[in-house]
């Protein structure tokens, strides 16, 4: 069927639930799923969730529940999307059966992906993403030409057996050649942003912010760097890693670097297929968790952002946790979060609420300061400079002995310094 120019797919939501199931828990999934659903440009025209003992093994739900979800829809459906990842054969069970296109959860997430990626890294990213993603489903793609027969009474000419493995293993093998390429280009541009990670780290230390997908990254990036980040109230608007420069309050520089957000049950493959994407987290001296407090689900997407980390060795990099959207709770709220979490930043990056108390805090934890009394001789007057352009200076006296001066110095600073130190 051909839409209209503008016109959107309308789409049936199907999910399932075991009998012992957290239906709670579920109808979360499934609400997110719309979320997807819309952010990859489909409409929604109803999600329904079956409880049963154990998934259909040819149709994944009841073929009964199906048909009733489309009649209850009461609109036409384009096609059907499950919150569940299908095999091959299922998908095609459910197409053949319903006449309707199938999706599934990754297909969703990957359309976005694909919707969204703007460089040739992502573009190659998302590639390796889809092809990791057909590669086991290939064998049921052609499965159904093993079953068939020559047969003279039909009168009909079929394909003879074996035929169905000979097409399945050509497309497996073209699959993994294409994976091949993608991968080899990835690996030379993951060397590359090694090689410019080790020359930042030689001047400044590097921040990644993470975060569970909508939770208001972009914004604080923004916010941060005055760059001008792509911002939209959707899923997986920033697909792309961008690094920017952050002067922090205690004279000293940072890199900040905006990263793809995560969402419960990412896909493997498709964490792995972003891993150079994902490098500006996994080697950052400092990453900022950005949560979003206005969300009720917060714990458990910060739950699943700790799960994503863990997978790609970033789980042990210290944190600094950050309730962004205050602006949108009351303050019992953020009261009750703030007893929960001391050590958090309760922030509004939207309206830039104590973002700058958020900034001094950040600029203290990745370079740690103390506060000291020195005192120069006039004679080195070069020194006495290049203190005012590496620590704050609180307090100047000039004495016979020369300048006194009270400054907040990075410790790490503070070791050619020590002959001058008075306490």
């Amino acid at each position: 069927m051909t839409l209209a120019a503008g016109e959107k797919e309308k789409a049936i939501l199907l999910g399932y639930c075991s009998l012992d199931g957290d239906t709670a828990a579920k109808d979360d999934a499934m609400a997110e799923l719309v979320r997807l659903t819309d952010t990859a440009g489909i409409l929604s025209l109803g999600a329904f969730v079956q409880r049963r003992a154990k998934i259909h093994p040819r149709t994944f739900l009841g073929e009964g529940f199906i048909e009733t979800s489309l009649e209850k829809a009461g609109a036409t459906a384009d096609l059907l999307i499950f919150d569940h990842d299908l095999t091959g054969s299922q998908a095609r069970n459910i197409e053949k059966r319903f006449s309707l296109p199938v999706m599934d959860r990754t297909e969703v997430i990957l359309k976005i992906f694909h919707d969204h990626a703007r460089t040739r890294e992502a573009r190659l990213q998302v590639r390796l993403a889809e092809l990791k993603y057909e590669l086991p489903r290939v064998k049921s793609m052609w499965g159904h030409l093993d079953r068939e027969r020559f047969g003279s009474k039909t009168g009909g000419r079929v394909a003879f057996r074996g035929m169905g493995e000979k097409q399945s293993e050509m497309d497996r093998q073209k699959l993994q050649r294409e994976i091949y390429e993608i991968e080899k280009t990835l690996k030379r541009l993951v060397k590359q942003i090694d090689t410019q990670k080790k020359l930042r780290k030689q001047t400044c230390r590097n921040i990644g912010l993470v975060g569970y997908t909508n939770a208001g990254k972009s914004t604080l990036f923004n916010r941060l760097t005055q760059a001008h980040v792509l911002v939209e109230d959707k899923l997986f608007a920033t697909l792309d890693s961008t690094s920017r420069s952050l002067p922090l309050h205690n004279n000293k520089e940072a890199v900040i670097s905006d990263t793809v957000g995560f969402i419960s049950n990412l896909p493997h493959h498709l964490v792995a297929s972003f891993r150079a994407t994902l490098k500006e987290a996994e080697e950052a001296d400092l990453l900022i968790h950005v949560a979003d407090i206005s969300d009720e689900n917060y714990q458990n997407h910060m739950a699943d952002v700790e799960i994503v980390l863990k997978s790609i060795d970033a789980d042990q990099i210290p944190q600094m946790l950050v309730f962004n959207k205050i602006d949108r709770v009351s303050k019992d709220i953020i009261k009750g979060t703030r007893n929960a979490y001391p050590n958090a930043q309760f922030i509004s990056a939207a309206t830039g609420q104590n973002v700058d108390l958020f900034l001094r805090n950040l600029a203290e934890n990745l370079y740690p300061t103390t506060k000291v009394t020195l005192l120069i001789p006039i004679s080195e007057q070069k020194r006495i400079h290049h203190i005012h352009s590496l620590a704050k200076v609180l307090e100047t006296t000039y004495e016979d002995e020369g300048v006194c001066m009270t400054v907040q110095i990075a410790k790490e600073d503070l070791s050619p310094l020590a002959p001058y130190l008075v306490s």
